[in-house]
């Protein structure tokens, strides 16, 4: 038996209940783990307020670090004792459990537990985001939402080591101050400013050929005016609320405009992918030029305490629970 935070009915975080619960033994293809870290993401809690259905009861949490302790048939790229990390394995919530082995990252010398099960999720969030999605080149110019958040430092960071100009978004000056000190170029209160008349005066009028925006509903149209010709507006979270329905035709008439909403999961389904991103951002870290910051430590049994403050814009860069 463990002890796991789950939910019975979506909800705020008063639904996450402490539990205990059966773990068993790894199967064909499986890795039991036993946690020693856990990270806290904003899909966490779209999952247990019900933005994003998932079937009931259910752990929570997407993403973890430990040691592995027990291995099932035919299971080689593991092995008991192992460091290892995973991202997008619903049920991280928990002091252990049995996953597929093929979702385990070995976690390198150089980086700990906290760091690895801090980053999983948003390092390679960002490594996608700006490797794969829109490939950014030394001499852009991005504007990057929500800068001061666990995804934002991360990219602030790599985006200024790879030569490009981020002009990040925040929504307070200790904010501003924490992205600006992270990297971003530019930093502009969406709270109090108009971000678009900002961001077109940066750029000369021209606008950004991309923008990178988990806040959602709230930045939706504004990042479209944002945007040059052909640009490419990204839209990877809802941390304000999902976008509302949209007629297409605004995209011809802003400008031939494109639109992605891409999910992490689809850019790691493939274990070469998988090893390729973890790989890459590990290799970051390790080199200094992306620093990852645990600054919230929550014991497991505070886990709605978390919600609450990630909800609440209580928190900077990255949060864990410690089982």
């Amino acid at each position: 038996m463990t002890k796991a935070v789950r939910f019975h009915k979506t909800g705020g975080p008063e639904v996450l209940q402490l539990e205990e619960v059966q773990v068993g033994e790894p199967g064909q293809g499986q890795a039991r783990i036993r946690h020693t870290a856990i990270g806290v993401n904003f899909i966490d809690t779209y999952q247990r307020s019900g933005l994003y259905p998932m079937q009931l009861p259910q752990t929570a949490g997407n993403e973890g670090a430990g040691v592995v302790e027990a291995v099932g048939p035919d299971v080689t790229m593991v092995k008991p004792g192992d460091r290892v990390a995973y991202t997008g394995q619903i049920g991280s919530y928990c002091g252990q459990r049995v996953l597929p082995a093929d979702r385990l990252v070995k976690i390198p010398e150089g980086i700990s537990d906290e760091q690895a099960a801090s980053m999983m999720l948003k390092g390679m969030t960002v490594q996608y985001l700006i490797h794969r999605t829109y490939a950014v080149k030394p001499g852009d110019t991005v504007l990057w939402h929500a800068a001061a958040g666990g995804v934002g430092l991360i990219a602030c960071q790599w985006l200024k080591a790879l030569g490009v100009t981020t002009i990040g978004t925040a929504g307070s000056p200790d904010k501003m101050a924490l992205a600006k000190s992270h990297g971003a170029d530019h930093v502009i209160n969406y709270s109090t400013e108009n971000f678009v008349e900002k961001v077109k005066g940066i750029t000369g009028g021209k606008g950004v050929p991309v923008v990178y925006d988990s806040v959602g509903k709230t930045t939706w149209e504004g990042s479209l005016d944002c945007l040059r010709p052909r640009g490419l507006m990204v839209t990877f979270g809802n941390a304000s609320g999902p976008v509302a329905p949209v007629n297409l035709g605004i995209l011809a008439s802003k400008g031939s405009l494109y639109v992605t909403r891409p999910t992490l999961a689809t850019y790691i389904a493939a274990r070469a992918d998988l090893v390729e991103r973890s790989n890459a951002l590990f290799e970051v870290v390790k080199s200094g030029k992306v620093k990852i910051e645990t600054t919230g430590k929550y014991k497991l049994a505070d886990a709605a305490q978390a919600h609450r403050d990630l909800e609440g814009r209580k928190t900077t860069g990255s949060v864990v629970l410690i089982p």
